[in-house]
């Protein structure tokens, strides 16, 4: 039978902080556990171990709450992974990149070694139920073809988590008739589906950019909004992007283009597609040379031949005619033929 981690009640929660780590404080590692004093008192811990693994089935009718800091991690450096299956209620969890919240059927992979806070939350008129395995992180990762992240979820729909989390309930159960063996065998096919699972998601959601690819993002969309600005310079982006001149140039060496060759490129092309698709009765060739951040149309004229091959005017009127070559041909085969029926 499984045996019992840790039971509270109106006479004993305040001593949860000692308590939830079972006998010896074997089980967990350090954090800050507390409940929510409002509720009716009601918290059942049981717990398995197979090995260096120990599933934990915990029911409540009351809200709790568990945080683990920076202060915890020094002091207490065990690298465990969870497995959180949840089945009744709401699990909530928070870390620095943002919060999460898994519904019943859902699953979230936990990790020791980065801060975290979790609530587990009782669904009204049901209560909570979860089911969760403790691993050695060293052990999960045998069974994940990447890192294991600091946190990771799969919802409710994933067929992978039921069938994983059916199996772990089948061991916590009936471990004792089961044995030792056919337990370890079990667990470890419920971490290779998890394993599976979570290496599928990774492949279906884009890439995790680095630092730089992000600060790279900011500066090119910086310059972006502020094309048309004859004043633009390398100072106005470091200081508009918080960064320092040497590091701006760092990142500006990833595009293969100086800065000036950046900006200009970038003019030249608004210039390009605006000369292309205005009419030269509307929007006059000066005002596209300033509305894309040149302070002359002389400067803008000899930049654009340089590049283009033509001279702005040129270039608008060869595309002008272009158009006007497709909408002719654009008419229907049979127009001529109703004009000549109308005559």
């Amino acid at each position: 039978m499984p045996e019992t981690l840790f039971a509270l009640d109106a006479d004993n929660y305040r001593d949860c902080q000692n308590m939830f780590r079972g006998p010896g404080r074997s089980e967990y590692y350090d954090g800050d556990f507390w409940i929510d004093e409002t509720m009716p008192v009601e918290v059942c811990a049981r717990k398995r171990a197979s090995g260096s693994c120990t599933i934990i089935e915990t029911r409540a009718a009351t809200r709790q709450f568990f945080r683990r800091t920076q202060r915890h991690i020094r002091t207490n450096a065990s690298d465990l992974s969870v497995l959180w299956f949840v089945r009744k209620g709401r699990l909530k969890y928070s870390n620095r990149q943002g919060r999460l919240t898994i519904a019943p059927g859902g699953f979230l992979l936990t990790r020791s070694m980065s801060p975290f806070f979790i609530e587990l939350e009782p669904q009204a008129g049901e209560g909570l139920d979860v089911l969760h395995m403790t691993v050695p992180t060293h052990v999960l990762r045998g069974f994940l073809r990447g890192e294991v992240e600091d946190c990771a979820a799969l919802d409710a729909e994933c067929r992978a988590v039921a069938s994983a989390g059916s199996i772990l309930a089948q061991v916590f159960e009936e471990g004792d008739a089961l044995g030792e063996d056919a337990m370890q065998l079990l667990i470890e096919t419920a971490c290779r589906l998890i394993g599976l699972a979570l290496d599928e998601e990774a492949r279906a959601r884009p890439a995790r950019r680095t630092l730089s690819e992000q600060r790279l993002d900011d500066v090119l969309r910086f310059i972006e909004i502020h094309l048309s600005d004859p004043n633009l310079c390398m100072a106005m982006v470091g200081e508009g992007c918080a960064l320092s001149p040497r590091y701006l140039s760092l990142l500006l060496q990833g595009t293969g283009q100086t800065f000036s060759e950046l900006v200009w490129s970038k003019r030249l092309e608004m210039a390009k597609e605006w000369l292309g698709r205005s009419d030269p009765r509307a929007v006059a060739i000066s005002e596209v040379a300033y509305g894309v951040g040149f302070k002359s149309t002389a400067h803008f004229s000899r930049k654009f031949k340089q590049v283009f091959g033509l001279n702005p005017r040129d270039y608008r009127e060869r595309e002008g005619a272009g158009r006007s070559a497709r909408a002719g041909t654009s008419r229907p085969p049979h127009s001529l033929a109703v004009g000549a029926t109308l005559q």
